[in-house]
């Protein structure tokens, strides 16, 4: 059976130690995905800061029509203000995004390689089995966690439903931090999705392109079972 990631709802207690509070995330990039992730995070309750490859002001007008209650800073800054990270840069584009204000912060990778966007060239990035630890030797120093990189930014919106919800919609975790993976847990039920631990890291590679997880719409059970049986004993 899976590690299931014990979870509470958006505002209740997480963060790096016992007892505190995640109310800020901050979401990097700004393009489709990143704009739902925002507006996702904005009506689970967060307070939500975004940050394209610029200046807050380039983007500025873009958040406050796109994802209204959004507040446009710089990358560092949105990075340094937040609880939580969650990046949604184009993959090829990860090493432009400093990480030293990372550093420290749970980081939730949202991303994948995707042809249309990163290119279709050789780059070491886009290989699925291992792009989770290439992005993790960039941010060394964060807890990074791999999720919601394999729901479609209108499903993140349109598929979120409460805790609780015959048919919930779940979504897979992996992490080699264990109680990072149970803040992004936490955060990802207040997104309106249960959550299934998939294991460490490397296990990212289960539900990236390519997979059955990463082209369905899976309940808890389903995703459980969508799974190798080896992580799953873990």
């Amino acid at each position: 059976m899976a590690i299931l990631v014990s979870v509470v709802h958006a505002g209740g207690t997480g963060g790096y130690e016992k007892g505190a509070e995640v109310t800020t995330i901050a979401v990097l990039g700004v393009g489709r995905v990143g704009s739902a992730v925002a507006r996702t995070a904005i009506r689970a309750g967060y307070d939500v800061l975004v940050a394209g490859s610029g200046p807050a002001e380039d983007i500025a007008l873009l958040a406050q029509i796109v994802m209204p209650g959004a507040v446009a800073m710089t990358s560092a800054e949105a990075a340094g203000a937040a609880d939580i990270v969650i990046l949604a840069v184009p993959l090829h584009k990860h090493r432009s995004v400093d990480p030293a204000p990372l550093a420290g912060k749970v980081v939730i990778d949202a991303m994948n390689w995707w042809t249309p966007v990163d290119g279709s060239g050789d780059d070491p990035d886009r290989d699925d089995t291992r792009t989770s630890e290439v992005v993790a030797q960039h941010f060394d120093r964060s807890r990074l966690v791999k999720s919601l990189n394999h729901i479609g930014y209108h499903d993140l919106e349109e598929h979120s439903t409460p805790a609780g919800t015959p048919g919930r919609r779940a979504l897979a975790i992996a992490s080699d931090d264990e109680e990072a993976a149970r803040l992004v847990a936490e955060i990802l039920d207040g997104f309106g999705f249960d959550a299934v631990y998939a294991g460490p890291l490397d296990c990212g590679r289960f539900f990236g392109p390519g997979t059955r997880i990463f082209t369905s719409a899976l309940t808890r059970d389903e995703l459980e079972a969508s799974l190798p049986a080896a992580e799953l004993a873990r």
